[in-house]
Order: structure tokens, then sequence, then C-alpha cells
């Protein structure tokens, strides 16, 4: 039986002046597949792709210590 990788859509709420050199930052990231900045009460959000729940652990790690974020909500995409 194959198993099918994970999508999550992970929101950032980022301090001010950051927003651009996070982007920047999230699509160097291999895992990021997209990333844009949003208005309103959330500042990006970026769509992951990852082969595991561990592999995106570490990914949502790896984001949430880029200097600047503040927050983060990740929605894991079902089927």
């Amino acid at each position: 039986m194959r198993q099918e990788g994970i999508t999550a859509y992970i929101i950032l709420v980022v301090a001010v002046g950051r927003e651009r050199a996070i982007l920047e930052e999230l699509k160097r990231m291999e895992e990021v597949k997209d990333a844009k900045i949003v208005y309103g009460e959330y500042d990006i959000i970026a769509r992951v792709e990852t082969a595991s729940m561990g592999e995106l652990k570490s990914v949502v790690k790896r984001i949430r210590e880029l200097e600047g974020v503040m927050r983060s909500i990740t929605l894991i995409a079902s089927t």
C-alpha cells in the first residue's frame, strides 16, 4: 500500500517589517511549495509538502525559529 505525503498550510503572524524577509526564507525551503503574503489577521501563508508527520514537525520547528515569526498555525489538509 502506497503512503501518500502530507500537505499542510502554515499561517504565520510575523513582526512588522519582516514579512518580505521571512517570505524569501520560506521560499528557499525545499518543502515549502508556495508562500504568499496575505492581509488581515495573518501575515503569511505557506503550503508545505512532506513525506511524513515527523518531517512536517521538523519543518514547522524550522519555520517557527525564523527571526520575526511570532506565531504559527498549522492546518493539515485531508484527502
